[in-house]
């Protein structure tokens, strides 16, 4: 089903449209994609036509500033933080901007280096997207998928992209999609490959406007802290663009005897972890892995700053309203317009390599965490479960988390125990 990417290079450069799948625990859904330097109308219409979906172009952030497109909103809540900019038309040579002949000259527009920030009329018909800095190793999406695969090809870095519906109005799954494929002859490439191929070829920076460095960046250490499970190195990083801060808890260095640390990649929980919450096992994740991280010989804690899975305090307290009115963790989310996790593990996996730690023992019960992090070239030797004592006001929510995300959990210990209770 999958063609290899030396092909679907080959297609990009001649010209060829190319269908972007993405995992189906994401949108589990497929894009028409080609580069924007072959754009034609034809290209437009058949789009249109077979894709049905919303005809956009994603582009490096750099020349989406250079001509003043902005982003659409500031505050950015869609289930998988497509970055959308103000929609734009050609003013030259343009009529009502949605035909097939405008919208394939707004893109040439957008791309060519004669164009100015004045020649383009806001809003219009082309939805141009910001490519996440660092492509598909930062963000798993279609946006960064063809902008990646462009520059890969030696195209200009930005390509057209058109979401493939069928023709009862529902998206084309994985199925639709290599049907689709056969009757058009054209091949399917998974983000998933992308993200192998980069790795494998170690192409970590590829953009022209890509920072040389990592896009995490340590802005201070202290070698002691003093804490109840005894005393940690600090350090403070900041990730870049989102200028989150992250915090590190490590014990212990890297020598002959302690090649491999213990490690914990947690999740900020103000209410868990500050306020004793009874609703998650946040707190009591972090003491123990702190315990763990102290009794070992090398141990490190990484604390990002995604409260409430990746949703923000304020989305996390409508959650809890939610899940009070009947619904779980999942579709309390769901409803709230976000993914079941929407947290990325990437970041992570930047600061392991700034501690040059390519090889861990990880505390984790999340196999979505296993996964990007050995996507991101993490080697997991053991898998340490981290478990704490259920309790009756959190049994609910684990049992989501085990039966709807996958954690590899337990519960019927404390099923039993219940029982006889």
């Amino acid at each position: 089903m999958l063609s290899n990417i030396e092909e679907i290079i080959k297609d990009l450069k001649n010209g060829k449209m190319i269908i972007i799948v993405d995992d189906e625990d994401r949108e589990n859904e497929g894009d028409l994609a080609f580069a924007a330097d072959k754009v034609t109308p034809e290209m437009i219409n058949f789009m249109s036509i077979y894709g049905k979906g919303l005809i956009c172009v994603p582009m490096l952030g750099s020349r989406l500033d250079s001509l003043d497109i902005t982003r659409m909103v500031t505050d950015n809540t869609s289930s998988n933080e497509t970055a959308f900019t103000i929609t734009v038309d050609a003013i030259k040579g343009a009529t009502t901007g949605i035909s097939a002949d405008d919208r394939s000259n707004t893109i040439k527009m957008l791309i060519s280096d004669k164009t100015l920030p004045e020649d383009l009329a806001r809003p219009g018909h082309i939805f141009p997207l910001r490519y996440a800095e660092g492509g598909v190793l930062k963000r798993d999406g279609q946006t960064e998928s063809i902008v990646d695969l462009c520059i890969l090809s030696d195209l200009y870095p930005a390509g057209v992209i058109c979401e493939i519906i069928n023709d009862d109005g529902t998206m084309a799954r994985r199925d639709d999609l290599v049907k689709f494929s056969k009757e058009h002859n054209i091949k399917i490439v998974s983000v998933e490959d992308i993200i192998k191929y980069r790795k494998e070829k170690n192409l970590v920076n590829i953009t022209p406007d890509e920072p040389t460095e990592t896009f995490i960046r340590k802005s201070a250490e202290y070698p002691s802290l003093p804490t109840s499970f005894g005393s940690f190195n600090i350090k403070n990083y900041k990730s870049y663009p989102d200028g989150l801060e992250h915090v590190v808890l490590q014990k212990g260095k890297l020598n002959k005897k302690t090649k491999t640390p213990v490690v914990r990649v947690h999740s900020e929980c103000l209410t868990g972890e500050v306020f004793k919450s009874s609703r998650c096992d946040c707190g009591e994740q972090l003491d123990m892995s702190l315990n763990e991280i102290s009794n070992s010989e090398y141990g490190i804690l990484i604390y990002l700053r995604q409260e409430g899975r990746g949703i923000g305090f304020t989305n996390k307290l409508k959650a809890y309203i939610l899940q009070d009115q009947g619904l779980d963790t999942v579709d309390a989310n769901l409803h709230l317009g976000y993914a079941a996790d929407p947290r990325t593990f990437s970041v992570a996996a930047e600061i392991l390599r700034d501690l040059n730690v390519s090889k861990i023992d990880l505390m984790t019960n999340n196999p979505k965490k296993i996964k990007e992090l050995e996507l991101a070239g993490i080697e997991i030797e053991k898998i340490i479960p981290i478990q704490a004592k259920p309790k009756n006001e959190n049994l609910e929510y684990l049992k989501t988390k085990m039966n709807r995300m996958g954690h590899l959990l337990n519960l019927s210990e404390f099923k039993k125990a219940s029982e006889k209770d």
